[in-house]
């Protein structure tokens, strides 16, 4: 009996471990408007306005906060998960004491390469800000000199600490796409996007970063934005569940090369922990089967919008008027056209900490 009880006690603390708060002491992250918890809005925002209206934040914070969404992102679910508090932008605390919980660098808009490519490209005036992956890993140099002297020092708080890097690349496609750029074109870009997040994953695993997250793509393909403004009048271009194959297919295939390069860097840098997160296959069911999941909007017509067979208007984008928001954003997917609905940003989390879509697991 002594021993069930002993073998009862021991799998109770196995579990939980798995799933208790605390095992981080910081987090920092990278990122775009999948992430952004400010940055974008303190800098201007003054190439995406809406965000600075409700219904931007009206479920949980009950006003624009600069996130894209109506309430909390991922990056806050990680944060609760680990009992820490919501990351502060980069720009609300770069003057003041230092963090020690943790900061968010993500900015709305943001690229894994940076601007000059794009000037060069021609497609430069579409970007919506110019603070891509380098300029934020240069405010975290900048950070870090607050939080640390010495190497030591520096080693032992980051060990304890969790860097996400991404998801960064979505951008770098997007706008060429919208563009006008193919899907041929774009694939030959996919070696230098990646590129671009393996050096950054370099760079902070030099600084001391032990444990990592890179997040992979949505299926963007799904996006109201993508299917208004790429629609095709050919039917065999969309799959089952109304999403354009030839894009969610090229987003995978970033996917895979970058799964490659984290293999890479994990021979490289034996002594980190360096996890891929599958945003596109804990996605994916939610465009196949929303109202299984209670998505009873559905996931490919957009929340808050100015109308369009998707909801989806860029004359009148969320935030802006002539768009209206729809009264219970939870049982949509989709929020604004690209971006997803707290109740979806939930679910994808809930996926990754649980549900066998970070590789190795986050929670171990």
């Amino acid at each position: 009996m002594k021993i069930l009880v002993f073998f009862l006690l021991c799998c109770l603390s196995s579990k939980s471990v798995l799933s208790s708060p605390g095992r981080y002491e910081a987090i920092f992250n990278f990122g775009n408007s999948l992430s952004d918890t400010g940055n974008f809005l303190l800098s201007g925002a003054l190439a995406f306005p809406g965000i600075k209206n409700l219904p931007y934040g009206e479920t949980f914070f009950h006003h624009p906060t600069g996130r894209c969404s109506n309430g909390r992102l991922m990056i806050d679910f990680i944060a609760e998960v680990f009992g820490l508090p919501f990351l502060p932008p980069y720009l609300a605390v770069a003057k003041g004491p230092p963090v020690r919980t943790g900061v968010n660098f993500a900015v709305v808009g943001a690229t894994a390469l940076d601007p000059s490519f794009f000037y060069a490209q021609k497609i430069g005036p579409l970007l919506w800000t110019n603070d891509s992956l380098s300029v934020q890993l240069g405010w975290f140099k900048n950070l870090k000199k607050s939080l640390c002297t010495t190497k030591q020092e520096c080693d032992d708080y980051f060990k304890k600490s969790l860097f996400l890097v991404g998801e960064m690349g979505g951008n770098d496609y997007i706008f060429p796409f919208i563009f006008g750029l193919s899907v041929k074109q774009l694939r030959a870009w996919v070696p230098q996007v990646v590129g671009a997040i393996a050096r950054a994953i370099r760079i902070l695993i030099e600084e001391g970063a032990v444990d990592m997250v890179v997040p992979g793509q949505f299926p963007v393909g799904c996006s109201a934005v993508f299917l208004t403004l790429l629609h095709s009048p050919n039917k065999s271009a969309y799959d089952p569940s109304g999403c354009l194959k030839a894009y969610n297919a090229f987003f995978e295939y970033h996917d895979n090369y970058l799964k490659q390069e984290l293999q890479k860097l994990r021979e490289e840098y034996s002594h980190a922990r360096i996890m891929y997160a599958d945003y596109y296959g804990a996605s994916i069911p939610l465009y196949r089967t929303p109202k299984h999941y209670g998505f009873y909007g559905g996931a490919l017509r957009a929340c808050c919008g100015g109308g369009g067979p998707y909801n989806y208007n860029n004359s009148a984008s969320c935030g802006n008027p002539g768009s209206t928001a729809c009264e219970d954003p939870s049982a949509f997917v989709d929020w604004d056209g690209i971006h997803l609905t707290e109740a979806a940003y939930h679910f994808v989390s809930k996926r990754l900490f649980y549900g066998g879509f970070t590789s190795p697991p986050l929670l171990s």
